[in-house]
């Protein structure tokens, strides 16, 4: 048995600079939302720039009748014309069912323990992109959860700002009081509406939150679901066009030009009901990193909420995960802890660099 740490850990300070928030519905924003068509046809160049392929993408048409999934993915690079892939420092799941007019939206840590598609390493789930690109984040999601992947958006953290400004700000509920010490802004508890750089500070903030990365996966999605919620309101052809023009310099996606359409024509009422979850974990030790491991239970839970949400049947989890932490609890791992215990991974099961 070994706790090696992972080959592509990253360092546990990270840079104060780098915001964290995944505006990535922000492609479902302009795509889907009413007048977003017309939009979308007089800027098809600046869409056709965020074209990107997925190899090995279990693709489904976008069709009136058929649910899809996105995996939306927020990397902690400034722009992605830079050289290094950087990490996917937030990555959310979301389906889109047509018949049933729901939607489901579920946030992954990026602490989450996995095996890595394609190859024998245990990581932190936010190092899948580097290790793979686009690809392999898919396939390592759909292993995780045992849910098929469509399409993914991939979005760099360079553009919330002026996005939330060219709509005028956002309306959110702040959850709790705090100073943040890497802005030096200040949150009132209550009800506030937010320019676009106060959004990315209420976005990104994590030490300050009693719960976290998962409290911050909360505000995360509270912002996009407003952005949502004002922009499809509006259905101003001209606000479309200017968040098709930076989306173009700021995102790399699968979903085709004709999906966009497709999208906007057949699901725009789709996300007016969404169900947001998070994965949440044990916090654990692999050689002195931190991960987060989901227990069975949850992972299947989670697993059935989304192959329900894409009418598929559900299925019981057998993967790297479920078959760790099964071994882990027979070497008496107390899933109850909240004092970051030890967690083993089976050599037989990956076999890391060390």
């Amino acid at each position: 048995m070994q706790t090696q740490s992972p080959k592509h850990t990253p360092s546990k300070q990270r840079s104060p600079k780098k915001p964290f928030i995944m505006w990535a519905l922000f492609l479902l924003i302009v795509i889907i939302g009413g007048g977003a068509t017309y939009a979308a046809y007089q800027t098809k160049s600046s869409v056709d720039k965020t074209y990107l392929a997925a190899h090995g993408a279990s693709h489904a048409k976008v069709s009136t009748s058929k649910p899809v999934s996105i995996l939306l993915m927020g990397t902690d690079t400034g722009a992605l014309g830079r050289t290094d892939k950087g990490r996917t420092d937030t990555m959310m799941v979301v389906t889109i069912n047509p018949q049933t007019k729901k939607a489901t939206m579920v946030s992954i840590p990026r602490d989450t323990l996995v095996k890595i598609d394609g190859t024998n390493e245990t990581e932190k789930i936010n190092a899948a992109y580097t290790v793979g690109g686009a690809s392999t984040s898919m396939k390592t999601v759909e292993n995780l959860l045992n849910v098929p992947i469509n399409y993914y958006a991939l979005i760099n953290m360079g553009g919330l700002e002026k996005v939330v400004n060219a709509i005028g700000g956002v309306d959110v509920n702040v959850p709790f009081s705090w100073n943040d010490s890497h802005t030096h802004m200040s949150f009132k508890k209550g009800k506030a509406h937010l320019n676009g750089k106060r959004a990315l500070a209420f976005s990104r903030m994590r030490y300050e939150d009693p719960n976290g990365d998962y409290g911050r996966q909360k505000r995360q999605q509270q912002v996009i679901q407003q952005i949502v919620k004002k922009v499809t309101k509006t259905g101003n052809v001209t606000m479309y066009q200017k968040l098709l023009k930076l989306m173009s310099h700021n995102m790399k996606t699968n979903l085709s030009f004709t999906d966009m359409i497709s999208l906007a024509e057949n699901d725009k009422d789709s996300i007016k009901h969404v169900k947001k979850s998070s994965l949440k974990g044990v916090g654990a030790y692999i050689n002195a990193e931190s991960f987060q491991v989901p227990a069975s239970k949850t992972l299947q839970r989670t697993s059935n909420t989304l192959r329900t949400s894409l009418g598929l049947p559900k299925q019981t989890l057998d993967n790297f995960n479920t078959q760790e932490n099964q071994r882990n609890t027979k070497n008496g791992f107390d899933w109850q802890s909240g004092n970051n215990p030890t967690y083993t991974v089976d050599d037989q099961n990956s076999n890391s660099q060390k």
